[in-house]
C-alpha cells in the first residue's frame, strides 16, 4: 500500500492507496507498481505543536479503525505547505513505518515543466493538483484549490504549468468580518436558500456565500479569456463541493484530486529510488534537498512557509 499526506495551513489530509490487479496494456514485468485503488482517506487538523509519538499514534489509531496495518505500507509519499512539521513527519514515517517518505521538493521529477519566474515559489500542493488535473483531464485546465487560501493554478494544453491567482480563502474573509464587527455574530459559511437575507444570519451566509462565489466566477472569467474556451476549470478542496457546485465554470469537483496527484508524482519517481528501511538514526536521514532544477520539468519547486496555500 501507498501512504500520501498532504499537510496544509489547517487540514493535514491522508490517503491510502492500494496495488491494482489489472495488467496495464504495454506493461512488463519492470514497470512501475501501480497504485490505483484509494483504501481511506482522513482529514484532521494541522498542529505544528503536535509531536513525533503524537502524530505516530494518530495515524495508527487512524489505521486501527480502517482495519489497516502500518506493516502493510510500502511507500510514503508528503507534500507540504507548513516547514516546521517536515521533520516532525519525516521522524514518524521512519519511526512507526520504518521508511523514507518522498517529499515533493527540488529535484522529485514531476514530469510539468514550470514556467514561473521563480519555480521554487510555487507550493508543492499547487504542482501536485495540476500534474493530476492535467493528467485526469487534459489541458488546457484551471485547478481552482479552496484551503485557507483559494489558488487557481492554469495547466497549457502541453501540461504546462503556467501560474495563477491567489487570494484569501472564504473563511479567512469571514473571519476577518467578523473579528471587525462588534455586532455580528459569527455563522457557518453555507449556501442560503435565497440570496435576500430576512435576518442578519442569512443575510451574512448570503453575502459570503454569493459574495466569494462571485469571486471565484469573475478571476475564472478572466483566466477562460486568456487560456480559451475549451479549457476545463476542476475544483478541489475542503469547500470545493460547496462553492465548485454553485460557479457556471466549474465542471468538475475532484475532492481527493491532491491525494491523486501525489500517488502519480511517486509512481514516476518509483523507478529512480527504492523503498529502503530508515536509518537507525534520524540525522542520517535528513538528507540535502537538491538544487531546483527551474523549468525542466524534472524538478518540483520548494514550498516555504510564504507560499503556503492552505
Amino acid at each position: 500500500m501507498l501512504l500520501v499526506i498532504d499537510v496544509g495551513n489547517t487540514n493535514t489530509v491522508l490517503g491510502v492507496f492500494a496495488r491494482v490487479a489489472k495488467v496495464h496494456p504495454g506493461g512488463g514485468s519492470e514497470d512501475p507498481t501501480r497504485y490505483e485503488r484509494l483504501m481511506a482517506n482522513w482529514r484532521v487538523a494541522t498542529s505544528q505543536t503536535g509531536t513525533v509519538d503524537e502524530y505516530g499514534v494518530l495515524f495508527r489509531n487512524l489505521f486501527s479503525m480502517a482495519g489497516l496495518e502500518a506493516k502493510g505500507i510500502h511507500g510514503i509519499v508528503i507534500s507540504s505547505v507548513v516547514p516546521p512539521l517536515d521533520p516532525v513527519l519525516r521522524q514518524v514515517c521512519e519511526r512507526y513505518f520504518n521508511l523514507r517518505p518522498l517529499y515533493i521538493e527540488p529535484g522529485v521529477k514531476t514530469g510539468m515543466p514550470v514556467h514561473y519566474d521563480n519555480p521554487a515559489e510555487v507550493g508543492a500542493d499547487r504542482i501536485v493538483n495540476a500534474v493530476a488535473a492535467f493528467e485526469k483531464y487534459g489541458g488546457p485546465c484551471v485547478i481552482v484549490d479552496f484551503g485557507t487560501a483559494t489558488t487557481f493554478d492554469c495547466v497549457s494544453a502541453k501540461g504546462e504549468y503556467l501560474g495563477g491567482v491567489i487570494c484569501p480563502g472564504i473563511g479567512i474573509s469571514a473571519d476577518a468580518l467578523f473579528e471587525r464587527t462588534a455586532r455580528l455574530p459569527r455563522v457557518e459559511i453555507r449556501k442560503p436558500s435565497r440570496v435576500i437575507g430576512s435576518n442578519t444570519v442569512g443575510s451574512l451566509q448570503s453575502g459570503l456565500y454569493y459574495g466569494y462565489l462571485g469571486l471565484v466566477d469573475g478571476i475564472l472569467e478572466l483566466l477562460l479569456a486568456e487560456l480559451g474556451p475549451e479549457t476545463r476549470v476542476i475544483a478541489t478542496g475542503g469547500l470545493g463541493p460547496m462553492i465548485g457546485t454553485g460557479s457556471k465554470y466549474i465542471k468538475n469537483v475532484d475532492d481527493f484530486l491532491t491525494l491523486e496527484g501525489l500517488r502519480i508524482i511517486w509512481e514516476r519517481n518509483a523507478s529512480a529510488r527504492k523503498d529502503s528501511p530508515a536509518p537507525k538514526t534520524a540525522s542520517k536521514a535528513q538528507s540535502k534537498p537538491a538544487q531546483a532544477k527551474a523549468k525542466n520539468g524534472d524538478g518540483a519547486p520548494a514550498t516555504p512557509a510564504s507560499s503556503s496555500a492552505r
